[in-house]
């Protein structure tokens, strides 16, 4: 599976109707982009949304960041991504995540260890029967991980590490929990607004909303960020370190550096005044960082 070194992170596509979506993502194939990734929350349900999309390009991998396990029994998970990964051969990347308390709480679920939890859900993916016609290439899987047994976890049972809301410092600590070989895929938010006060009141909308959640806050903790820095909508230093902003080469720079930090592939969310439109004049732009 060829995902390249720089790809697509979008939650704007699932507010948009099926047909500017499908268009959209025919665009970001043709921009070169190598792989596109898609969450799942309160928006369209992410394995059927995943096949749509990859109807709809060529080339480009479709990922999910990430499939909540909660959403589906372990069987369901597999065997979707068998059906996926038949109909377009090392073009579907399954990243599978636990969630967050407060989200399971509201499917009606109980998460009292969310790495046992995890664990025995690859383990009941690993074991689950299909007797539908096997896809020609392998599954690929990658798990959503922030802490150090969350990575170990990871690196023993699936293909490596998504990361979300992270610094290059995580990135870093990340690969040596992973260990070489394991893919490493962090996501950077991206304003590009060079006005400091533009960019930063476009970059909190997006992640004073994230920090509130306990598990990226306590990650953020780990990485030298205070209560200060977190607390409200997050202090320039909190924002400054999650959002790379400005001009093209500000952009480039950040990537890079997670890159040379130990990411594989680095997944750009852009970050634009109108969360719901969908950013076609900075995926443009972006695409000069393909090469």
């Amino acid at each position: 599976m060829d995902i390249g070194r720089v790809g697509i992170w979008s939650i704007a596509l699932d507010t948009q109707p099926l047909s500017a979506a499908q268009n959209a993502v025919a665009e970001l194939d043709e921009l070169g982009f190598g792989a596109l990734w898609i969450p799942e929350a309160t928006g369209k349900e992410i394995m059927s949304h995943a096949a749509l999309l990859l109807a709809a390009s060529r080339r480009m991998v479709v990922a999910t960041g990430i499939a909540n396990l909660w959403a589906r029994d372990a069987t369901a998970m597999v065997n979707a991504q068998r059906t996926l990964t038949e109909g377009f051969p090392d073009r579907f990347l399954l990243g599978i995540g636990v969630s967050h308390t407060l989200a399971v709480a509201h499917r009606g679920h109980q998460m009292a260890s969310p790495l046992q939890v995890t664990r025995d859900y690859l383990a009941a993916m690993d074991a689950a029967p299909y007797y539908g016609a096997p896809p020609a290439t392998g599954l690929h899987r990658i798990l959503a991980a922030l802490g150090p047994k969350m990575l170990t976890l990871a690196a023993e049972r699936t293909g490596g590490a998504h990361t979300y809301t992270v610094p290059v410092e995580h990135t870093e600590f990340a690969r040596r929990h992973l260990g070489e070989g394991p893919l490493l895929i962090p996501e950077q938010k991206v304003v590009l607004v060079t006005d400091p006060g533009d960019a930063r009141r476009i970059a909190r909308a997006n992640v004073s909303r994230v920090i509130r959640l306990p598990n990226y806050a306590n990650n953020l903790r780990r990485h030298g960020f205070t209560d200060d820095d977190i607390a409200g909508q997050g202090s320039d230093r909190l924002i400054d370190a999650l959002v790379a902003w400005g001009t093209l080469d500000d952009i480039h720079r950040r990537v890079k550096d997670h890159l040379d930090a130990g990411a594989d592939h680095v997944a750009l969310q852009v970050l634009t005044a109108d969360p719901t439109a969908l950013p076609r004049r900075e995926w443009g732009e972006l695409a000069a960082l393909i090469h």
